[in-house]
């Protein structure tokens, strides 16, 4: 049985309207992530190399391959500093 022509200009409504969607998610993930794909499985140990990376390039994504690092990357701390309760 032949679809309705009715039909035709509503589901493509509806599915450009989720393509639409889809990308502007994908652009966003990708936007936050320097254009990136996104990273996933993230554990401890990647997320102490995203702040050596932070603390190298500015960005949780930059890398470096100097192998000299910059001079504040010596005087700036992983280590969280907490106030005593």
């Amino acid at each position: 049985m032949p679809v309705p022509f009715e039909a035709v200009i509503p589901f493509g409504i509806i599915a450009g309207l989720m393509s639409v969607t889809g990308l502007g998610l994908m652009a966003a993930q990708r936007a936050r992530n320097d254009w990136k794909p996104q990273r996933y499985d993230v554990d401890d140990w990647d997320l102490l190399m995203m702040e050596r990376d932070k603390r190298l390039t500015g960005t949780l994504r930059g890398q470096s391959d100097n192998p000299i690092a910059p001079p504040g990357f010596a005087t700036n701390s992983i280590w969280r500093v907490y106030k005593p309760i």
